[in-house]
């Protein structure tokens, strides 16, 4: 009787055991768990020799390198004040040679807020003339206050570089500047323009209607790579026809 309790055991532990392996078989097996995106990072523009662009959470500033000095953008430090130091550290992995201009795209302070580490190591601020205006009626203690200011194109000449500034009309606010590099055919646009997803239009000083005209002078221009304020559906940066394709929501909307 023992000896048949015995077989009955094995048989069972046989078949769970075999059971298990089986249904462990036809479990699907677990995607690889994708690394994580780091928490900042600064990536040459392919096709360029000095433009950069620096990415701190899921803001991006552009900065450009020159033989006389760098040309940084939005300082992308609000409520982050090591985005700052952490940019201006990744800029110097790159050049010894000092940030001569930081240029804000526009007045929001997420982009533009704390720039005083640029200031204290000598570089000058531009801006929209309507931005310097209202940075210096709000008067935040964390935003630089412009030094030079344009009301509709300026281009910034440095080591052999030329920076043009161009202001578009009213879209995401009254004081944003597109900035053109025409050698490398590079552009930077903050938040007018997004990649792969739609630029907000929530915010109570854009001007839905007027954006449109913003669009339709992008794509008259000559360039060929758009770097966003904000990172591009998988990282990339954008195209002409990413423009397009907003403005025809814009128009179909």
């Amino acid at each position: 009787m023992s000896r048949i309790i015995h077989v009955i055991a094995c048989v069972a532990l046989a078949v769970t055991v075999l059971g298990g392996s089986a249904q462990a078989q036809q479990q699907p097996t677990a995607p690889a768990a994708q690394p994580a995106r780091p928490a900042f990072e600064t990536k040459q523009v392919e096709g360029t020799d000095n433009v950069y662009v620096f990415r701190y959470g899921n803001s991006q500033a552009m900065f450009v390198v020159t033989s006389a000095g760098v040309i940084a953008t939005d300082p992308i430090g609000y409520g982050r004040p090591q985005a700052v130091t952490t940019y201006i550290d990744e800029i110097k992995k790159v050049t010894n040679q000092p940030v001569k201009y930081v240029i804000y795209s526009h007045h929001h302070f997420d982009h533009i807020a704390g720039g005083k580490p640029f200031k204290d190591a000598g570089a000058r601020f531009v801006a929209h003339k309507k931005a310097k205006d209202r940075l210096a009626a709000l008067k935040d203690p964390h935003t630089v206050l412009p030094d030079e200011t344009l009301n509709n194109t300026r281009t910034i000449k440095l080591g052999g570089t030329a920076l043009e500034l161009t202001y578009l009309g009213l879209n995401h606010s009254d004081s944003t500047l597109l900035m053109r590099l025409p050698k490398e055919k590079v552009v930077f646009a903050v938040d007018f323009v997004s990649v792969g997803t739609l630029p907000g239009r929530g915010m109570i000083d854009s001007y839905p209607l007027e954006w449109e005209a913003s669009l339709k002078k992008l794509l008259a221009m000559d360039w060929e790579k758009l770097i966003p304020g904000h990172p591009g559906a998988g990282g990339r940066l954008g195209a002409k026809q990413d423009v397009q394709d907003i403005l025809t929501f814009l128009q179909d909307a």
